[in-house]
């Protein structure tokens, strides 16, 4: 699937949603692939993947399953179904549509992302289950833990998305968003590389929803909503996972040393308040003392301020961490 057309109506109408379901199978792929991107990634796949690849050695069928499923372009499409778009669901909520898939469909969708007849081991009617049961641990031991963490880096890019499109529309909005995805004119949207038909979506809610491990696909659920689900900005990805020096917190407040780190990568109150989970009047208040000892400066962004590390703020950050304090 690589372009859409999408008229002026749909795209105004878009929203951009948090899916926990899209956050494990994003998850199960980085589980899968073994690969990681940052620092933060990497640690996290030395912490759970040998229990991971584990199971799958005691349960061949569903090691077969998700391979099959997973593909090599193409991910199976019972595995992504398209959030709703009313709102955030419970992860218990959204895997119940994944375990109800009739196995006749599962079947024909893994036979597309595998590029070929099932093999024996999978002409079975438990495939759904067997799907949902690993996602299930895939998010209960893997992601759930970290899920606070990660729900604050996704509405931080949604923020900053959001702010995007006050500024240069959806153009800026779009491009980069995830390999291949740009707008073309003014009713075309190109998702991936177009190796497939145009699809029409006028009149269907079109949903984009970020995960923060680096993976990305569509679905679409007949002809009522389609969803791009697209990685994180890098930036807001790696930014969280930035330890503050112990030293730091001593001197400035653990809190504030956290919002001096953040603030090596630009970034307005809003973002602040998602990535730290702290409140506004908190976020707010830190950045005054900041700014007033001019550890951090601002500058204005279209319709955003954004907060920056001075290079007095850069010489403390970075003392800090040459210094080897943890």
């Amino acid at each position: 699937m690589g372009l859409w057309q999408v008229d002026a109506d749909t795209l105004a109408g878009s929203r951009f949603v948090v899916s926990a379901s899209a956050e494990a199978v994003a998850s199960l792929m980085s589980l899968e692939k073994g690969t990681a991107t940052h620092p933060g990634e990497r640690a996290w796949l030395d912490a759970h993947r040998p229990a991971y690849r584990k199971l799958l050695a005691g349960d061949p069928v569903t090691a077969a399953l998700i391979r099959a499923a997973l593909g090599r372009s193409w991910t199976a499409g019972f595995l992504t179904p398209t959030p709703p778009g009313d709102g955030d669901r419970a992860f218990g909520e959204e895997l119940e549509r994944i375990r109800a898939t009739p196995a006749e469909d599962a079947r024909a969708h893994i036979e597309v992302s595998s590029g070929g007849p099932l093999p024996a081991q999978l002409r079975r009617s438990d495939l759904p289950e067997r799907a949902a049961n690993l996602l299930d641990w895939v998010w209960t031991q893997t992601v759930l833990p970290d899920w606070p963490r990660r729900r604050r880096i996704i509405e931080a890019d949604i923020v900053a998305r959001t702010g995007q499109l006050s500024q240069g529309g959806w153009g800026a909005v779009l491009d980069g968003m995830r390999p291949g995805m740009r707008r073309l004119g003014e009713s075309h949207l190109q998702i991936s590389t177009p190796d497939h038909p145009p699809r029409e979506l006028s009149g269907t809610q079109l949903l984009f929803v970020p995960v923060t491990p680096r993976h990305g696909w569509v679905s679409w659920d007949g002809t009522r909503r389609c969803a791009a689900v697209y990685p994180c900005s890098d930036v807001l990805a790696e930014a969280d996972r930035v330890p503050v020096p112990e030293a730091l917190g001593r001197l400035l407040g653990t809190a504030r040393a956290g919002v001096l780190v953040l603030l090596g990568t630009p970034s307005s109150t809003t973002q602040l308040v998602a990535l730290t989970g702290q409140g506004l009047g908190s976020v707010g208040r830190h950045l005054k003392v900041l700014h007033d000892a001019r550890l951090i400066g601002r500058r204005r962004a279209g319709r955003s301020v954004l907060y920056y590390r001075t290079a007095a703020g850069e010489l403390l950050v970075q003392a800090q961490t040459d210094s080897g304090q943890p």
